[in-house]
C-alpha cells in the first residue's frame, strides 16, 4: 500500500518548489559577487572575524571550490536545507495525530509503522528537486561568471549531503513522535538543528572543546574537503545513515507504542 507515500509527496511538491526557486535566487545572488569577492579575497578573510570563519569552514576561498564549499554549501544546504528537512518532517505525526486524521488513516488495514515509514520516504521529493534545481543553478551561475568546477567532483558533493540531509529529517520525525504539538515539535526541530551547526563550527576553533562538536551532524560532512582536495569521507557519511537509521528506529518503536 503506497497511498500515503503518493499522498505525502504530492504535498510537499509546493513547498520543495518554492524553497528550490529561493535557494536558487539566493544562489545566483551569492555566485554573482564571487568575481569580487576572490579579487579581494585575502582583504575579506583578514576582515571576517574568526567566528565567522570557524562556522563557514572556508578554506581557499579564493578559488571557486573554496568558494563554493566553505560559503555556498554551509550556508544553503548545512544550515537551511537542513532546517528544512527537520521542520518538515516534524509535522508529519503530530499535525495528523492533533487533526485526528491518524485515526482515520489508521481505521484502514495500514500499519502503524507502513505510515511512518511511507511518510518519511515522502521527503525524496525535495531531495530530488533541491539537488537537481540548486546543481542546476549553481553549474549555469559558474560559467556565467566565467569560472570551470568539475561537474563530477560537485555532483559528488551534492551526493554526501544525502545522508546529513537525511539525520535532519530523523531528529524532525523522532520530535514529531515524542511531542503533542505541531509548533513545538517544528520549533524544536529548527532550534536542533540550527545550534548542532553552531555548536560544531565553534568546538573546531577550540581544540579542548572539539569533541563536542562530534555529537553534531555536520561534523561528518565537509564539502569543501570534496571540491578542494577531492577526498570523499566514506566512513563519515555511513556514520551518517547508521545514525539516521536509529532515528527512525527509535521513531518508529515510539510510535507504535503511542497512544493517539
Amino acid at each position: 500500500m503506497t497511498a500515503i507515500l503518493r499522498l505525502e509527496s504530492r504535498k510537499l511538491v509546493r513547498s520543495s518548489l518554492v524553497l528550490t526557486g529561493l535557494l536558487g535566487l539566493l544562489l545566483a545572488f551569492v555566485l554573482a559577487v564571487f568575481p569580487g569577492f576572490a579579487d579581494e579575497a585575502e582583504l575579506i578573510e583578514e576582515a571576517f572575524p574568526p567566528v565567522l570563519l570557524g562556522l563557514l569552514g572556508i578554506e581557499e576561498i579564493h578559488t571557486i571550490e573554496g568558494f563554493v564549499g566553505g560559503y555556498v554549501f554551509s550556508l544553503i544546504w548545512l544550515l537551511f536545507a537542513g532546517i528544512y528537512f527537520a521542520y518538515a518532517s516534524a509535522g508529519m505525526i503530530v499535525e495528523d495525530v492533533r487533526t485526528r486524521r491518524m485515526d482515520l488513516t489508521l481505521s484502514n488495514p495500514v500499519s502503524r509503522e507502513s505510515v511512518l515509514l511511507q511518510k518519511v520516504a515522502a521527503l525524496w521529493v525535495p531531495l530530488v528537486a533541491l539537488h537537481v534545481g540548486l546543481f542546476a543553478v549553481l553549474f549555469v551561475g559558474i560559467v556565467v561568471i566565467g569560472e570551470t568546477l568539475d561537474p563530477v567532483t560537485l555532483a559528488v558533493a551534492h551526493l554526501f549531503i544525502v545522508p546529513y540531509l537525511l539525520v535532519c529529517a530523523g531528529i524532525g520525525i523522532v520530535l514529531s513522535v515524542v511531542l503533542g504539538r505541531v509548533e513545538s515539535a517544528q520549533a524544536t526541530a529548527l532550534g536542533l538543528v540550527f545550534v548542532c551547526w553552531l555548536v560544531d563550527g565553534l568546538s573546531e576553533m577550540n581544540s579542548e572543546f572539539e569533541w563536542v562538536g562530534a555529537i553534531t551532524p555536520s561534523r561528518y560532512v565537509d564539502p569543501g574537503a570534496i571540491l578542494v582536495h577531492e577526498e570523499y569521507a566514506f566512513a563519515d557519511a555511513g556514520i551518517l545513515l547508521i545514525a539516521f537509521l536509529v532515528l527512525l528506529g527509535v521513531a518508529t518503536a515510539l510510535f507504535v507504542r503511542r497512544d493517539i
